[in-house]
C-alpha cells in the first residue's frame, strides 16, 4: 500500500490536498476500489452470448484475461486490506459479478443441470477464472497471456457439460 506522500507525488499534488478530499487512506482505498470496479465491470460485458460453445468460451476467457492483466495489481492491494470491511464486501461483489457473467455466457450448458450441481460448477469456474488463478499462471508458472488463456479455455471446455 503506497503512503500518502507517494500517492500525492503520483497525483501531482500535496499530501494536504489528498486529505482535503479523503478523510483517511482507508477512504481513498475504498474510492479507488469503487472506481476500478466500475471500470472493470464496464469493460467485462458479456459478448458473443449467442455464439457456439468455442466462441463463447473464447470470448469469456479473453474478457476475463484482459481484466486480470489490467486490474491484478490493484486487486492484490484490495484483497490485502483486511481491516477495511467495505473492501471485503466489494471483493465479494466482484466475485459474484463474475459468476453472473458466466451464467449468461454458459446458459446452454448450465440449463441442463439441477440447481445444486449448477451452483457447484459455477463456484469451480469462478475459482478457475479468478485473479488468483491468473496470478499463478502468469507469475508463478511464467505463462504468456496466450498460453494462460489456452489453459482456461481447455479447462472450461472440459468442465462444462454438453449443451445438447
Amino acid at each position: 500500500m503506497p503512503t500518502a506522500a507517494q500517492i500525492a507525488d503520483q497525483a501531482g499534488c500535496s499530501t494536504r490536498s489528498v486529505f482535503e478530499r479523503f478523510s483517511d487512506l482507508d477512504a481513498l482505498s475504498l474510492a479507488t476500489a469503487d472506481y476500478a470496479i466500475t471500470q472493470g465491470q464496464a469493460e467485462a460485458v458479456a459478448r458473443h452470448v449467442d455464439g457456439d460453445r468455442p466462441t463463447r468460451i473464447k470470448s469469456h476467457v479473453q474478457t476475463r484475461a484482459f481484466a486480470c492483466e489490467k486490474w491484478l495489481p490493484l486487486w492484490r492491494i484490495i484483497t490485502s486490506q483486511d481491516q477495511i470491511a467495505e473492501l471485503k464486501t466489494r471483493v465479494v461483489l466482484v466475485r459474484l459479478a463474475n459468476i453472473e457473467r458466466m451464467k449468461v455466457m454458459y446458459a446452454p450448458e448450465l440449463s441442463r443441470l439441477p440447481e445444486s450441481p449448477r451452483d457447484q460448477l459455477l463456484v469451480a469456474l469462478a475459482a478457475l477464472t479468478s485473479f488468483e488463478s491468473w496470478d499463478q499462471m502468469r507469475g508463478c508458472h511464467g505463462l504468456s497471456v496466450e498460453a494462460a488463456q489456452a489453459v482456461w479455455r481447455s479447462a472450461i471446455d472440459r468442465i462444462l457439460p454438453s449443451a445438447g
